[in-house]
């Protein structure tokens, strides 16, 4: 099985620290990150913001697999995902993992969508990983 790696550079420290993000791919390339990107408004990424389009990128693409083993062959998925970052005893920890998916599946049963949606919710890698509760909401068009 493939290992895909990721890299961080962190300059200085604490709040006044600048950090440095870059992937195998090149996907993304001494992208910043820090304080400000995470906790405030500035720009850059930070790790929430990735595990969300990690969590988005994996369910869609489980959801996609799933819908092609059951039949169907045409459609478009469209999912957003938010990561909370909440402060809990001891720290900070990801508390909650919300998908929100838009999809036109021709011939699909609402029934049939909603099941395969939630399989490809509980069963995606990204899923597994995540320590938080995961809620999924399905609008089938």
């Amino acid at each position: 099985m493939p290992v895909k790696t990721a890299s961080a550079r962190y300059e200085g420290l604490g709040k006044e620290g600048r950090g440095f993000i870059s992937t195998q791919s090149g996907a993304l390339a001494e992208q910043p990150y820090g304080f400000g990107t995470r906790f405030e408004d500035q720009a850059g990424s930070n790790p929430e913001e990735l595990i969300a389009a990690a969590h988005a990128a994996c369910f869609t693409m489980a959801t996609s697999f799933a819908l092609a083993r059951a039949g169907y062959s045409d459609g478009v998925l469209d999912t957003g995902c938010a990561i909370t970052l909440s402060q809990a005893e001891g720290g900070f920890a990801v508390t909650q993992s919300a998908l929100t998916l838009s999809a036109t599946i021709p011939g699909i049963t609402a029934e049939d969508f909603e099941r395969i949606a939630d399989e490809a919710k509980a069963n995606c890698p990204i899923s597994k990983l995540l320590n938080c509760p995961i809620t999924l909401t399905r609008e089938l068009a």
